[in-house]
């Protein structure tokens, strides 16, 4: 049983300086780390001399089943999700999958995910309530992205977007951005992140109807004032009210 562990580990956005205390032990007394493809590459440098698991997008059921059975085989495993391993990341499935492994010990290890290192380069746009939506419809019908979206802009919320765009939804932010000025005025501090912790890292304060205008990818990820956030130097800033 001592030996049966498996670790669900968020990276943060990749850069070493990002890994917490904990999720740095947790990779180091690993013997196996499985992850999906991008996101092992981000860490290999750290850890040349671990066995990988690996798979590509779309195989999270099979990543999950494979980390599993190399725990329940008595290896130590992290499996690596990107920013928190709670955000849309595995911890719900290896949890969901693990009660087939009664014997496989799960730890859940949290990381920095993107709303809080994409805000802290625009300065402090959730310093007040605010909401995560992803526009990634894989596994959500976009009529209940619309919902969410509605409801977080009638309650004028921060909002954060992930997955905004990707090759097969090239049009999904400016959808959302179309959507949120029925409700918010184009004027809208607004900010993206991308790339963060990364080569090619970039960040940008601009507004609501300017945002419905530019280009995102999945390494995107999108910040939408609310009524009290304001440009402060060019900062981002949602006042404590």
């Amino acid at each position: 049983m001592d030996n049966k562990k498996l670790y669900v580990v968020g990276i943060g956005p990749g850069d070493r300086s990002y890994l917490t205390a904990r999720a740095s032990e947790a990779l180091e007394g690993a013997e196996v780390i499985a992850g999906y493809t991008v996101y092992t590459e981000l860490i290999k440098k750290y850890y040349p001399d671990k066995e990988y698991i690996v798979t590509p997008m779309t195989k999270e059921r099979e990543r999950c089943v494979l980390a599993l059975e190399a725990a329940d085989g008595g290896r130590i495993t992290a499996m690596v999700c990107s920013g928190d391993a709670g955000v849309y990341g595995m911890a719900g499935l290896i949890l969901e999958l693990a009660c087939d492994y009664p014997k496989v010990d799960v730890e859940i290890v949290p990381g920095v995910t993107a709303a809080l290192s994409g805000a802290a380069l625009l300065g402090a746009p959730i310093g007040h309530d605010f909401a995560v939506i992803s526009l990634s419809d894989i596994l959500t019908p976009w009529e209940k992205i619309e919902k969410r979206l509605r409801m977080a802009a009638q309650g004028d919320f921060c909002i954060v977007l992930y997955n905004p765009s990707s090759r097969r939804r090239s049009g999904y932010l400016k959808r959302a951005c179309d959507i949120l000025l029925e409700y918010m005025s184009g004027a809208t501090v607004c900010g993206y992140v991308r790339s963060i912790g990364r080569e090619g890292e970039e960040s940008r304060v601009l507004s609501l109807s300017e945002l419905a205008e530019t280009e995102a990818d999945m390494f995107t990820t999108v910040f939408i004032g609310s009524m009290s956030t304001a440009l402060m130097n060019d900062k981002m800033v949602t006042k404590r009210i």
